[in-house]
């Protein structure tokens, strides 16, 4: 129960510091400090960081498919759903504004390293781009779903980097407002 409760804490600690300092610059020293074991505790559970990695990486999944699962269980339209993964970046606008989106930055740093556990992180992105697609077919446009569903994503993710490059939030709120006139318009197509 212990063993299981740390390395609970260890994935959740490193989780935080890939997103703020990046997965390669963070390492097993920074992760064992911020749980507060030792280094030779910490590789009782963890023998290398590709393994944390792995965790993370999984753990980010299950996360995204919760929240997509409350968004659906929500009984909301999919113009709500749509909306409501949207608004994710304005929840989200502080920490994206400091680090960039969680799953861009994490994809495009594992791109740039060819690390073996890039397809992995990139179903962060598949599972937003299908969930995305099944709302915008939902909605009527289901010839366009995958396109629209890209579009939005990549728009999104485009924000988030530039909201970060620039430390601007104003930018960020302005796109997500920008980015709800066109949900607005791309689905009035369809009543």
């Amino acid at each position: 129960m212990v063993q299981a409760h740390t390395r609970e804490q260890i994935v959740a600690a490193a989780d935080d510091l890939f997103y703020r300092q990046g997965f390669a610059q963070t390492s097993f020293a920074d992760i064992a400090a911020a749980v507060g074991i030792s280094r030779g505790n910490f590789y009782y559970h963890f023998k290398t960081k590709d393994e944390i990695l792995t965790e993370v990486i999984q753990l980010r999944l299950a996360r995204t498919a919760q929240i997509l699962a409350d968004w659906q269980g929500d009984g909301d339209s999919s113009h709500a759903r749509i909306a409501s993964f949207i608004d994710l970046m304005i929840m989200n606008r502080a920490k994206i504004t400091r680090y960039g989106c969680p799953v861009g930055s994490l994809c495009t740093e594992l791109s740039k390293l060819d690390h073996a556990a890039q397809g992995q992180a990139n179903g962060l992105f598949t599972l937003f781009r299908d969930w995305l697609q099944r709302q915008f077919a939902e909605a009527g446009l289901g010839a366009e779903a995958s396109a629209l569903a890209m579009h939005l994503l990549a728009r999104s993710q485009g924000a988030a980097t530039l909201a970060q490059s620039f430390h601007d939030e104003g930018f960020l709120r302005t796109e997500v407002a920008e980015m709800h006139r066109w949900l607005d318009d791309t689905l009035s197509r369809t009543t």
